[in-house]
């Protein structure tokens, strides 16, 4: 199956809309229909709006769930101290397959996410803002965003606004890939660990936060902490945004309170009513069982007391008709595929992982299950970035839950089921620094000689199988890595290796109108 999901599903709401009032009267909230659905704001001076911010218990809403109000606060003393304006960053970025809430926020209510953005930067004394996106849509919905503010990335205004576009990998929505890409430098980790809110773009310090935790502060600000708090749970109060794929009738984001069952968000997706598993929190997320899944509601504490995870608010089950460990090693062969290579981890860690997890699904016993479990610890805690200790999470999460899958496949001959292909991936040709790619590396068994040598070049998708003869993940060749995918195919002693499936012909590239605009927030 393996559709990717549009850039904007559909939307749905349970409740009352928040971040997504107006979606039933247009397609997009220009400026006036923004101001006539949520009404003006008024600037928040620093230490009041960080006061907000802890009032309704904001956490970012991109994954890593970090209070909002202490890294408001912690840019602005790094900002004091060192006598340096900061710069306010948006994180549109959406690498993952799976997630589609920032990209629906900032096509249809850009003002809403800028508005947030907009008061961190006043509070902060911030003169850069920096918008980063992923998507030909995004890209052009906050272009026109900022000219109906007539904002610009030029000398002269109180503030200078501009849009970075990032690749379209998982490693790029990252905030320290984000952070040196909007520097100039590559969309991947740097490789040591750096406090953006000390050292960030340009070396300013940097407030970054995703594009719903900017939307979810603008209105806050607009109606108060109380008013805030009247939906949701005290402890997590107001909405979330989700977004629902996998085993659903349609794939969709729904804004919903916090508190409300997990199954009654199932339900609405058309999702089967006893699911086999439901991925909470996306590819970097963890599983629930079906008797975990009707127990949770929408909160972040309630999914990580039963073992799971809101993340970055993707939810993804599967039916009964598929096999879940095979659903699972399609992600982790995607997930390793993804790396940036620039750390041992990440670049051999996660292939030797999938590859592990194909062993135990084509019958390696206890031995190759022990291995999975030895190489995904391994992993753990030593990347340059979140991205191995999020995929070993998958990882992890799929052999403790689906234990008698795992038993069929280990001690008998499988569990018998197909995998359908339930969780998206992106299709042949997804862009990745802007360029389609759908090659793979395929293997010509009757001329293999088992040399070993294409496992060396590209281990991020060859390894050595237990019989010395290369094992291939079913990936879509990266372009970071074409370089070395051919050059492994020309050395070949057997000529046994080759590679399918030709990038699609370039697009001609053409510069964006540029129009001389005010400035000022309008």
């Amino acid at each position: 199956m393996n559709a990717p999901l549009p850039d904007v599903p559909e939307v749905r709401v349970v409740g009352l809309p928040q971040l997504t009032a107006g979606f039933d009267l247009v397609e997009r909230l220009g400026l006036d229909m923004h101001l006539k659905v949520h009404g003006p704001l008024e600037p928040v001076p620093g230490e009041q709006l960080a006061q907000l911010a802890e009032d309704i218990s904001l956490n970012g809403r991109g994954g890593a769930g970090f209070p909002f109000a202490r890294k408001l606060r912690a840019v602005a003393k790094s900002a004091i101290r060192r006598g340096v304006r900061p710069v306010v960053v948006v994180n549109a970025s959406e690498g993952e397959p799976a997630c589609r809430k920032d990209t629906v926020l900032v096509n249809r209510a850009p003002h809403l996410v800028l508005d947030g953005a907009l008061l961190a930067a006043e509070a902060l004394g911030a003169r850069t803002l920096v918008v980063a996106v992923t998507r030909d849509s995004t890209e052009a919905s906050i272009r026109a965003a900022f000219a109906e503010r007539g904002l610009a990335d030029r000398r002269g205004p109180a503030l200078r606004a501009r849009v970075v576009r990032t690749p379209e990998r998982m490693v790029s929505g990252e905030a320290s890939s984000v952070i040196r890409a909007a520097g100039g430098g590559p969309a991947m980790p740097p490789g040591r660990k750096v406090r953006a809110s000390d050292t960030g773009i340009g070396g300013a310090p940097t407030l970054l936060s995703n594009a719903e935790t900017y939307a979810q502060l603008a209105v806050a600000a607009r109606v108060g902490p109380r008013r805030y708090s009247h939906s949701g749970l005290p402890t997590e109060p107001g909405t979330v945004l989700l977004t629902l794929s996998g085993a659903v009738a349609r794939p969709m984001v729904v804004e919903v309170p916090t508190g409300v069952p997990l199954r009654y968000v199932l339900q609405l997706a058309g999702a089967p009513p006893v699911p086999q598993g439901v991925l909470t929190g996306g590819y970097h997320g963890s599983w629930l069982d079906a008797a975990a899944a009707h127990d949770a509601v929408i909160s972040r504490q309630s999914l990580a007391a039963l073992g799971g995870a809101l993340g970055a608010g993707a939810i993804l089950p599967i039916g009964p008709e598929t096999c879940p460990l095979g659903e699972a090693l399609r992600i982790a062969n995607w997930l390793a595929a993804e790396t940036s290579g620039q750390c041992g981890p990440c670049r051999l860690g996660l292939p030797a992982a999938a590859g592990g997890l194909a062993d135990v699904m084509n019958g390696g016993g206890p031995a190759a299950l022990e291995a999975l479990r030895e190489v995904t610890g391994a992993v753990k805690g030593r990347g340059a970035c979140k991205h191995p200790d999020g995929s070993a999470r998958f990882l992890t999460s799929t052999v403790n839950a689906f234990t008698d899958d795992l038993a069929a496949h280990v001690l008998g001959g499988g569990c018998g089921r197909p995998t359908l292909g339930l969780l998206p991936l992106p299709g042949d040709g997804y862009q990745e620094e802007g360029i389609p790619s759908g090659e793979k590396v395929l293997v010509d068994w009757t001329l293999c000689e088992g040399h070993g040598l294409c496992a060396d070049l590209i281990p991020e998708l060859i390894r050595l199988g237990a019989d010395g003869y290369p094992a291939v993940a079913d990936a879509t060749v990266p372009m970071h890595l074409r370089g070395r995918a051919q050059r492994a195919v020309r050395r070949c002693p057997a000529l046994a290796l080759r590679i399918e499936g030709a990038p699609a012909e370039l697009p001609a590239l053409t510069a964006p109108a540029r129009k001389a605009l005010g400035s000022g927030r309008g």
